[in-house]
């Protein structure tokens, strides 16, 4: 079906899809919408972007009976920014069906309120794993053993913080015909043997709108702070453009809050967003966000992970994450649906085995500076330069050049085993030392 008027939705769901402003449905939901309906299992690995939100709220709005006073659906999502972002967008459903209630249950509100407006339940929930867990098998306020329907946005950032056996632990005190709706960017092998325990011949639905499959055309500039702080250095390079939206990127919530400050104490109007703030102030700047009422935003890779900011123009790297992998995550929120992006990174001497390591990636970085407010390019410092492996490397490089005196069959096998396993038990630790970083 090439438009929403072609189905046969209920008169509040089309209210719901003419309230969004949504004629046609995007590639996703085209495919995920239909089968939802009809109780299918379904496994959606699609980017931010693409509508892989509205291809699960649409179904679950048609499927509510708010007659039934009694939890129907169930939504989680790894973070509490991403829990109140979904929870913003299935605010309207409220709006389209009279009676109809939607809960956010996250962490960083008072559980004592939260359970008091759980003495009538909703029917539908939308909340982080572990507060879910608590007030359902613990506190047992929150009823959800009846609800048809579990949606487990982002699910491999989910399985990557360690929230999956959270959802397990209650998913399995749930009905047995629980239907189940996943979609992450990537399937994980420990997200593929969850999924294979609850799923029933699931739907495998890949996102192909071509707009957002688009090569994004991002400048990286790497700039060197030299003698300042990547704080002072960010005021200099501000100075240098003029962007639509500009995601500035922090290590840890005390540079983000640090950035912050000194930006507002320079005149900069912005949104501010990391885990050293209230959950009023992370509310407030949620509803910023969504608005995009401000051109400047300095985040923590943990806080704005997976929320979906439209307009980047530019990004800005107050140095590199421990989990290099992060950085190709924060490059890749400009430059989308086929546009141009810039991605500033400020470094410092401690920088570069990171930078050296991006490069192996095949990033290509070109060299600039500024003074004055005028942009020069500068020569490569990195060039016919050799740097030492890190801890990782260096012990891959011990597995793949190991000898044996005896070449077994499936030595290379076993071999590429070993380093694969290495790789995920260091990322597991660095996701781990992220999140306490912003606790």
């Amino acid at each position: 079906m090439s438009k929403f008027s072609d189905y046969s939705f209920k008169e509040s769901t089309r209210f719901f899809i003419e309230e969004n402003g949504f004629k046609e449905p995007t590639p996703i939901q085209a495919k995920v919408i239909p089968s939802v309906i009809k109780g299918r299992d379904v496994i959606g690995i699609s980017d931010t972007g693409t509508g892989k939100t509205h291809a699960f709220l649409i179904p679950i709005m048609e499927r509510i009976d708010v007659n039934r006073n009694e939890v129907q659906a169930v939504i989680t999502a790894p973070t509490r920014e991403l829990a109140l972002q979904l929870y913003m967008r299935a605010a309207d459903m409220s709006d389209a069906l009279e009676g109809l209630r939607v809960r956010l249950i996250s962490g960083g509100v008072d559980k004592n309120k939260q359970n008091s407006t759980l003495k009538m339940q909703p029917h539908v929930v939308i909340g982080t794993p572990g507060r879910i867990k608590d007030l359902f098998l613990n506190e047992k306020t929150l009823r959800i053993e009846k609800a048809s329907i579990l949606v487990i946005d982002e699910a491999d950032m989910t399985l990557e913080f360690g929230f999956l056996e959270d959802i397990d632990a209650f998913a399995s005190k749930m009905r047995s015909d629980l239907q189940m709706l996943s979609f992450s960017a990537t399937i994980p092998q420990g997200l593929e043997v969850f999924l294979k325990k609850y799923m029933h011949e699931p739907l495998l639905v890949r996102s192909e709108d071509k707009k957002h499959k688009s090569a994004p055309k991002i400048e990286h500039i790497l700039i060197p702070c030299k003698h300042l702080s990547y704080e002072e250095k960010l005021l200099e390079v501000l100075k240098g453009f003029t962007p639509y939206v500009c995601l500035i990127f922090a290590n840890t919530r005390a540079i983000a809050a640090s950035a912050a400050q000194l930006l507002r104490d320079h005149g900069y109007d912005l949104i501010e967003l990391h885990g050293d703030m209230t959950s009023r102030a992370r509310k407030n700047a949620m509803r910023n966000l969504m608005n995009l009422d401000k051109s400047y935003i300095v985040a923590s890779d943990i806080a704005a992970r997976g929320i979906d900011i439209k307009g980047v123009s530019h990004v800005i790297s107050l140095g590199f994450p421990n989990e290099i992998d992060f950085y190709i995550h924060r490059a890749g929120r400009c430059g989308r649906a086929g546009m141009s992006g810039t991605c500033y990174a400020l470094y410092q001497k401690s920088d570069e085995n990171a930078i050296h390591s991006l490069i192996n990636k095949g990033i290509s970085f070109k060299h600039q500076n500024i003074k004055n407010g005028i942009w020069e390019e500068t020569k490569d410092p990195f060039k016919k330069k050799e740097y030492k492996s890190d801890e990782l490397e260096q012990k891959i490089t011990q597995i793949v050049n190991r000898k044996k005196k005896v070449v077994k069959p499936g030595y290379k096998k076993k071999r590429k085993a070993e380093v694969e396993k290495l790789k995920r038990k260091a990322k597991r630790n660095m996701i781990q030392e992220e999140i306490k970083k912003q606790k």
